[in-house]
């Protein structure tokens, strides 16, 4: 059956809730290369807040597309990996970072 875009079973809108956000985007990217830490993920996103990151990850984490792993240690050490449903999601992070490199010369890039 075909939903209309505004229906809340659009395939568009429900793609857009797992993995609209432009954080979401580049977690899915940083964990296509395997396993991350959390403090590694805050490296590589520095202009992510802390709250935002959290939030985020809980997301991928709550819609499957992501494992959480912690561990008992002192310090915590927690790690997060694609799962096979975040895999899912590469070729449209792929088509992302093609369209982006394209497109590099046309538009000053907005923080």
């Amino acid at each position: 059956m075909q939903y209309p875009i505004g229906h809340p079973q659009c395939p568009v809108r429900r793609a857009l809730n797992l993995i609209g956000s432009r954080w979401k985007v580049l977690l899915i990217q940083h964990l296509s290369g395997g396993t991350r830490r959390y403090g590694e993920l805050k490296r590589l996103i520095p202009d992510i807040s802390e709250k935002m990151l959290i939030n985020e990850l809980k997301e991928l984490v709550g819609y499957g597309l992501a494992a959480k792993q912690a561990y008992p240690e002192i310090p915590p050490r927690v790690e997060y990996s694609l799962t096979d449903k975040g895999r899912q999601a590469l070729p449209v992070v792929a088509s992302i970072i093609a369209f982006g490199l394209q497109n590099l010369a046309d538009e000053p890039v907005a923080a």
